[in-house]
């Protein structure tokens, strides 16, 4: 961890020992409750909110200079959020008193049990200083163990003070009681703020405390020392799950060795399967999987790195000799997965059932698209809600003819291409199965229109690129004699566009991308049933500004 300022380091040192009397006040307070203790302690207040201004004012200061690397800037956050939750910590002890002055009968207060959760958290704040003058994990983390410490003791307080309820006359006096110690048990969670902190200036990235558990476990299970890594921050899904570079610290500048992605035990369980199952379809597509572990309700992967660019990048960045090779590529791989992993099962998208799910999350962002009936004039027309539901039941009559392995989550971001091997790879493939194949082009085609980027040039780009995908996928569907998979296609496009809605901010743009919905339910509704095989979409048109 880079060294603190001065300022910083000096005034947190006087915070965390003011906030140790105040709690060696509220401590004696509870060991023998008098008022004028309480007051000795509720006066204090300025000095400690006096202290955490000044922290902030020099973090503030150090945010603010020009020439300042990721690492110090991350170091000057985390003591701001460490000066932060130590405050807090004082907050909660003069609430607790406010509560145990209510209480009448003091002897209700329990000297035998208050005394031993605060010098609980008085024991955690002590070895902030020497955690951070340390700069290593050990003492960080026993601060954050406190929490687990101060939730058990509060639990048996809980326990004894509603059993008490239930057959006593001062419930009001035992009421206050509980919350005097729900505000000491608050100051767990103040001091797993501080040790996230801490422990997200040690490693280069925040971290939430179980977190960094996971991380720890995963790994072990390598040859490689923690101490010798470092962590950046690469995305958020979101899903919830968190992805972080991983590098040596004596690696090149921007080199990455691996991948740590961790989240929902459910979703990293999704995604080691999908990379297992592409190991065993099609390898060399999905990356190396060189850890996994899990913890609770959380578990996480340590994944190879894989070189390249994706193809979101090379769409927005790069020249047009290189994104005619990545789509040559892709298209090349595509057809391949779909002629290499075809069964003759049917294939039900169902993406109408789909797009009926989330619906009531578009409208959370966009009320505007409301289910009901429109009106252009006189004439009354169907609303979406109703379109999709005929959709639904046009799209149950025409599966796929056969079953491919897709990807399932097929945006561009989710596609690599190394332009030194010139092969594709595949990325975060928690929602890989064998399925229609439209789903994958659908899912890729609206991805790139989605992308919020208005320049003139670069939306032609994002066309031509639709349109290309479009024309192989509608090559290989004609060589395979798949004859509803335009009208397929009009289904998923739609689910697609309209779902998708409800990642986009501006408004025109999601009205662009819902009308588009709206307009392909409509055509593929046209359709007379028995002529979906004759169905034809206006490509060009659709993903044209």
């Amino acid at each position: 961890m880079a060294k603190l300022p001065r300022a910083i380091e000096e005034n947190l040192h006087f915070l965390c020992a003011e906030l140790d009397g105040q709690l060696a006040g509220l401590q004696d307070y509870f060991e023998a409750p008098e008022t004028g203790t309480a007051q000795k302690v509720i006066l204090r207040a300025g000095y400690t909110d006096n202290l955490r201004a000044r922290v902030l004012a020099a973090s503030r200061r150090g945010l603010s200079g020009k020439k300042l690397g990721n690492g110090q800037r991350l170091v000057l956050q985390s003591a701001d959020m460490a000066g932060r939750n130590l405050d807090l910590i004082g907050r909660l002890a003069r609430r607790s008193l406010l509560h145990a002055e209510d209480v009448r009968i003091k002897e209700l207060l329990r000297p035998d049990a208050y005394p031993k959760v605060i010098k609980q958290v008085r024991s955690g704040v002590s070895l902030v200083m020497p955690a951070i003058r340390a700069s290593e994990s050990g003492q960080a983390i026993r601060i954050g163990q406190t929490k687990a410490k101060l939730d058990d003791l509060y639990d048996r307080l809980f326990q004894t003070y509603t059993r008490d309820m239930r057959k006593s006359k001062h419930t009001e006096d035992l009421a206050n009681c509980l919350l005097a110690a729900n505000e000491i048990r608050r100051m767990g969670d103040a001091l797993q703020g501080v040790s996230e902190a801490l422990l997200s200036a040690s490693i280069g990235q925040p971290v939430q405390f179980e977190r960094y558990f996971t991380l720890r476990s995963v790994l072990s299970g390598t040859d490689v020392l923690e101490e010798d890594l470092e962590l950046e921050p690469m995305a958020e899904t979101r899903s919830g799950s968190a992805i972080s570079a991983v590098r040596a610290r004596d690696s090149e500048e921007g080199a990455v060795d691996a991948v740590f992605k961790d989240g929902a035990l459910e979703k990293v369980r999704e995604e080691r399967a999908g990379v297992k199952n592409w190991h065993s379809v099609y390898p060399g597509l999905a990356p190396k999987i060189l850890s996994y572990k899990k913890r609770g309700q959380s578990a996480a992967l340590l994944i190879e790195h894989l070189p390249g660019h994706t193809f979101e990048h090379i769409l927005l960045n790069e020249g047009d000799a290189l994104l005619r090779d990545a789509q040559k590529a892709l298209s090349k791989t595509l057809r391949d997965i779909w002629k290499s992993t075809r069964t003759e099962d049917p294939a039900e998208m169902a993406s109408m059932r789909q797009l009926a799910r989330r619906m009531a999350d578009v409208r959370r962002i966009h009320p505007e698209f409301g289910p009901g009936k429109t009106r252009i004039g006189g004439l009354e027309i169907d609303g979406f809600d109703k379109l999709v539901a005929r959709a639904g039941a046009r799209e149950a009559a025409l599966p796929a003819p056969y079953s491919v392995h897709i990807h399932g989550d097929f945006n561009l971001d989710n596609v690599i291409y190394d332009p030194v091997e010139k092969r594709i790879r595949f990325i975060d493939l928690h929602r890989s199965r064998y399925m229609d194949y439209v789903q994958d082009i659908s899912v890729f085609m609206v991805s790139t229109y989605r992308l919020q980027v208005q320049d003139g040039p670069v939306r032609q780009r994002i066309a031509d690129l639709a349109c290309d995908i479009h024309a192989m996928a509608a090559k290989f569907a004609r060589a395979q004699k798949d004859g509803t998979f335009e009208y397929r296609l009009s289904l998923g496009l739609a689910r697609s566009f309209a779902s998708s809605t409800r990642f986009i901010h501006d408004k025109a743009h999601a009205r662009r991308m819902f009308l588009r919905a709206r307009f392909l339910l409509e055509t593929a509704l046209a359709c007379p049933p028995g002529r979906e095989t004759r169905f034809k979409l206006p490509i060009r048109e659709l993903f044209s500004d």
